[in-house]
């Protein structure tokens, strides 16, 4: 069995292993139950790291045309379909889903994607001529800025580009935190984002549990905040972000059905 290997982080276009955070959540194969990685518990400070790449990268971003942030999504299409069965494959070594299912998993996002290739004719504003004598009315959109994309354990594909490719079409920097516990999927996801040619610092990619995410949630710099998850969770995101002024889309109580065949062993699955 080899040596479980740490998942890096990613800011500003390099993956590394942050040095300042020991402590790690095991990343298991749930088919053999073999520890496959370790993701590290990042704090504050390599939020910080990610924020600040992110507003190093925001103005540039911001004035790319959104024809040309277009045309690297549209390139990210292609290569997310080249990769379709490694992506799968990824789904199910890390999660546990059916390789159907995680077929299911990886399209649905992929559909995401092909939607914001459409941004440009979405990002048109509007004019009204005489809203009153002598007055007209110019609706302009404008990126709102540095965005959070924070994620759960049961979709490591759909769910991360559920977020992150509407918000760089319209022009956002952003960061994504995948869940801890299937970090691997959503590694690959932007490795291929970045071989599409999206450029140094617009999306940054950190890990962790509630020192993470309060990290996120309180940073001045970050403005909106993307959230699917446990209810719970999905309550205190919203009020923590809210409270220290972001915008706050927080998805909770979604159902998954489990069910128990004859021949499993009920007490393991009932505790499980």
């Amino acid at each position: 069995m080899s040596t479980p290997k740490p998942v890096p982080v990613f800011i500003h276009g390099e993956w590394f292993v942050p040095a300042t955070t020991p402590a790690t959540t095991k990343v298991c194969n749930p088919s053999t139950g073999e520890v496959i990685a370790e993701t590290p518990m990042c704090g504050a400070d390599i939020v910080d790291q990610a924020v600040r790449a992110c507003e190093a990268a925001a103005l540039d971003w911001a004035e790319t045309p959104p024809v040309d942030r277009a045309r690297i999504l549209f390139r990210y299409k292609m290569l997310l379909e080249d990769h379709f069965e490694e992506l799968a494959a990824s789904v199910t070594r890390e999660h546990g889903k059916t390789l159907a299912e995680a077929r299911g998993d990886v399209r649905r996002g992929v559909e995401v994607v092909e939607y914001a290739c459409g941004a440009p004719e979405l990002l048109k504003g509007e004019i009204l001529e005489n809203v009153a004598r002598g007055i007209d009315c110019d609706v302009i959109k404008q990126p709102v800025g540095i965005c959070v994309g924070i994620c759960p354990y049961n979709f490591p594909a759909l769910v991360p580009m559920w977020m992150y490719p509407l918000a760089l079409a319209c022009g956002n920097t952003f960061i994504l935190k995948p869940s801890e516990k299937v970090p691997l999927t959503g590694q690959l996801l932007i490795e291929l984002l970045h071989q599409a040619g999206l450029p140094k610092g617009v999306l940054n990619v950190v890990h962790g549990g509630k020192e993470c995410v309060d990290a996120l949630l309180t940073h001045p710099k970050i403005r909106a905040i993307s959230f699917v998850g446990s209810s719970p969770v999905a309550k205190y995101i919203f009020e923590t972000g809210t409270q220290h002024g972001k915008r706050v889309q927080s998805a909770g109580g979604a159902k998954n059905y489990v069910f128990v065949l004859p021949d499993a062993d009920f007490g393991n699955s009932v505790t499980g």
